[in-house]
Order: C-alpha cells, then structure tokens, then sequence
C-alpha cells in the first residue's frame, strides 16, 4: 500500500544463554540458522523453523527459535563469531586468545588458531573463505589460512594499533580497521595498506574524531564511517569499474 509505514514487532524471545550475548552471525541465504555467542563460554546454533507459541495470557512474549546444539570449547568469554559464505562453518573469537572453526553440521572444533597475546575481539572470513582474519587486544590483525588441514597457522600479523572495529570487503580481497589514529585499509594479497584514512579535528571542539563503526556496502564500492562527532562519513571507492 502506498504510504504505508513498515514497523518491527517483537515475535519472540531467545532464551539459551546464561551470560551476556556478545554477537549473532545471520547466514547471506535464508537459511533458518543462526549462531549466537555469549560470555557463558558457548555458542548456540539456533533454528527458526519451530512455530511461535502464543502466550498464554496475550500480553508476554513467546520463545521462538530452538537452540539445537551448543558449541564449547573456548576458556573465557566468547566475543565474535560470523558464518562463512557457504554457511557450513562458523568462526569464533574468544578472551582465551583463541579462534575456533566450527563445522555447523557436527558441532565439532575442526581447527584451532593459536597466536594472539590477548583477547581476540573480532573476526572474519576472506570473501573466498581461504583467509580468516583475527584483531586482538594485542594491537594485531592476524591473517590465518583455512586451507592448511592442521591447527591454524599465522599468515601474517599487522600492526594496526587500538583496534576499535574492523569490516572486510563483500567481493574484494580488503579489510579496513578504525583504529584511534585513522582509518586502514590492506589489500591481503599484498598485504599492503592500500590507504590510510586519518581523522579530523572537529572545527567546534578541537579535538580528534575517532571512528568507532565500520561497514561496507552489499557491492563493495561504499564504505560507511561512524563517528565519535554523531555523523556517519560515505567513503565511495573511485576507479576498478565504479
């Protein structure tokens, strides 16, 4: 209908954990799985095919989704976690130092990356899957092969500073990190910075704006900058057929 406004209602709610939910990885397809982590130690993987039970008396939530398998292994407070391409594998990062590469259809651990000094904060998956990369509470980004069939091996590690949040590009081999100083962007192939975006000084206070947010666009051609100003910078990529 034609001017009609498009709201989000609450369906329902996941119960499973018992510590705070520290990410949740949503498959590219629309698979009824997700995978949810948490600093209970675990992860659960969700399916959302189960009807939602009404509530009883009309006025509190029904649970929706089944938590059908939990996923352990990690020592402390498991932070990140997202999916890989094909949806068959999840990635987690932990306070233990560790990542772990989970195939989705056993639960089981099929490969341990071992390297960082401290908290691993985040991770991802190269747009082909070959690459995982890891950013620590150790001021690194480590690159990491998925191919070798044996505990992961350090490819690389880049010295990126206070990572404050860091987005791998959608169709190309890049990852850019906000980090206090600027804005990073490495081509994993080169294993090159590829630019270097620093902050500005805002003209009304004087001081430094940090980037605290990163996300590319579905096409890989934008690249979206929050700020610690309130504002949200548009980065376009000129050149390579945009």
């Amino acid at each position: 209908m034609a001017g009609a406004q498009e709201t989000l209602v609450l369906a329902g709610v996941m119960r499973g954990h018992n510590g705070v939910v520290t990410a949740i990885a949503t498959p590219i397809d629309n698979s009824p799985l997700i995978v949810s982590s948490s600093r209970d130690k675990s992860l659960l993987v969700w399916d959302l095919t189960n009807p939602v039970q009404a509530a009883g008396d009309g006025t509190t939530t029904a649970d929706y989704g089944v938590p059908f398998r939990r996923l352990t292994g990690h020592s402390h407070f498991v932070q990140d976690v997202v999916l890989s391409f094909d949806g068959q594998f999840a990635l987690s990062g932990s306070w233990d130092g560790e990542l772990r590469l989970w195939d989705l259809a056993t639960g089981k651990t099929t490969r341990r990356f071992v390297g960082h000094e401290k908290d691993v904060l985040s991770v991802a998956f190269s747009v082909d899957n070959r690459q995982i990369v890891s950013a620590s509470r150790d001021r690194t980004i480590k690159l990491w092969n998925t191919l070798i069939r044996v505990q992961g091996k350090r490819l690389y590690a880049l010295d990126a500073g206070n990572i404050i949040h860091r987005s791998a590009s959608p169709n190309r081999y890049w990852l850019c990190a906000a980090t206090q100083e600027s804005i990073k962007i490495w081509d994993l192939e080169s294993k090159h910075v590829v630019q270097d975006l620093k902050p500005e000084v805002s003209a009304a206070k004087d001081q430094m704006l940090y980037c605290t947010c990163l996300s590319w666009s579905a096409d890989g051609s934008t690249l979206y900058a929050g700020y610690t100003d309130g504002t949200i910078r548009i980065y376009k990529i000129s050149g390579f057929g945009y």
